[in-house]
């Protein structure tokens, strides 16, 4: 086997950290973030802690090596479930790696000869990661891949975090990203889509041919919105995306079924039913004032009381779960945004 000896340029080379919106050089290494690290003290702490969590985080590069190391920071506890690393050649998953929460290197090896598209995907477990060092083979290749796909940035709850995906390759903004050919950046924050004003400004500010907000659960579970407030909230948050996208095709999704919720009134008076009624008619609003690339798809259409069995409780999807669900939203909503 050849020894991994040739060190890559985490930043400034032809390593490309995507599907994070900042960086930060610590003293550990490079932790990339899912929202702007040097405005963090805006976010909610909680949103802060999932967004340093990498979901849909990969590093991008072409290469004719046979094998790539990744060092990093050790998590110090265990992420329940696991965490799990996915290196992809040429867009298709090539090894899947989970390493013990001690550990401070993984090694992805038999790559293909030649040279190939090499992802390396960061879990979409509870855990931030820090990466120290990225290897290749003594003497191999290496460019740069310059990612001119189009792109889609998704905002969500722990349904769009995926912490049960079978890996970070197979969440379902994943599975849809690479469906349609699309770069992904996922704003998936477990237990945290509340529709928060600077959450919106920041999307706002990404660049961004689709955009998927899927709304709802959180605001159910936490009591963080009532009838009175939450169709205006859902207002304000597409208005404030729209001073950075004005006609990028954009796609409300509801909550998917959650059986406990459906009917029950939370202490807010709110209940998924109504949550449903209330972001239909606030696009519709929308749609009325001339946003024609404003799209409101009901999340029972993508997962409803039928398809519960693929929960891994009466919430949260399964790894067979998430294909099922990326398979509705492509059948449901690309079609509404003119993907295809």
């Amino acid at each position: 086997m050849v020894q991994v000896t040739q060190s890559l340029p985490l930043t400034g080379g032809d390593v490309a950290i995507e599907g994070a919106v900042s960086v930060e050089q610590t003293a550990a290494g490079l932790h990339p973030w899912r929202l702007p690290v040097t405005r963090r003290d805006l976010f909610e702490p909680s949103v802060v802690t999932r967004a340093s969590m990498p979901a849909g985080v990969r590093l991008t590069f072409v290469s004719d090596t046979s094998s790539v190391l990744l060092e990093i920071a050790p998590a110090g506890v265990a992420p329940e479930p696991p965490w799990i690393f996915d290196l992809l050649v040429d867009g298709a998953l090539h090894q899947r790696l989970a390493p013990e929460p001690t550990a401070e290197s993984m090694h992805f090896v038999d790559v293909p000869a030649g040279e190939h598209r090499l992802e390396l995907y960061l879990p979409s477990q509870y855990a931030p990661v820090v990466i120290r060092a990225l290897k290749i083979d003594a003497g191999a290749s290496v460019r740069g891949w310059h990612d001119d796909r189009r792109r889609i940035v998704f905002y969500g709850s722990s349904i769009t975090h995926c912490r049960h995906a079978a890996g970070p390759s197979e969440t379902w903004p994943a599975l849809v990203a690479r469906q349609f050919d699309l770069h992904l950046t996922s704003l998936g924050y477990g237990g945290d889509c509340h529709m928060d004003p600077v959450v919106g400004r920041m999307i706002a500010g990404l660049p961004a041919d689709f955009i998927g907000l899927k709304l709802g659960i959180n605001m159910m579970g936490s009591l963080s919105a009532s009838d009175r407030s939450f169709r205006a909230m859902a207002i304000g948050l597409i208005e404030t995306i729209r001073d950075g996208h004005p006609d990028t095709p954009l796609a409300v999704v509801s909550p998917i079924c959650h059986p406990p919720d459906e009917t029950t009134q939370n202490a807010a008076g709110m209940t998924l039913q109504r949550m449903r009624q209330r972001l239909a008619e606030a696009c519709a609003l929308l749609r009325g004032h001339g946003d024609a690339n404003l799209h409101y798809v009901d999340g029972l259409r993508i997962m409803g009381v039928d398809d519960v069995h693929l929960y891994v409780d009466q919430m949260h999807p399964s790894a067979e779960g998430y294909h099922f669900l990326a398979a509705g939203w492509s059948r449901e909503v690309a079609p509404k945004l003119g993907l295809s």
